[in-house]
């Protein structure tokens, strides 16, 4: 069963290098979880009424963990 994450970031300063959420991820304000991607989007849209996130200081992600892959041929 897929899970989804609501994250809310701040937005860092662009230091003249891609973005690598990998290598070094945003600060996190706030993480909910939600058990449909329903439910995530309407966290979502909570967010992003807020002042922060209008203002382009903070972001909200929609993250689905857990997934299985489609095609399960490669595992075997």
């Amino acid at each position: 069963m897929t899970r989804f994450l609501v994250v809310l970031t701040d937005v860092r300063p662009l230091d003249g290098l891609a973005r690598n959420e990998r290598v070094s991820p945003e600060r996190r304000r706030q993480v909910v979880g939600a058990s449909s991607r329903e439910a995530a989007d309407r966290i979502a849209g909570a967010f992003m009424a807020l002042g922060m996130v209008r203002a382009g200081r903070q972001r909200v992600k929609v993250i689905a963990v857990g997934r299985r892959p489609r095609d399960l041929e490669h595992l075997g």
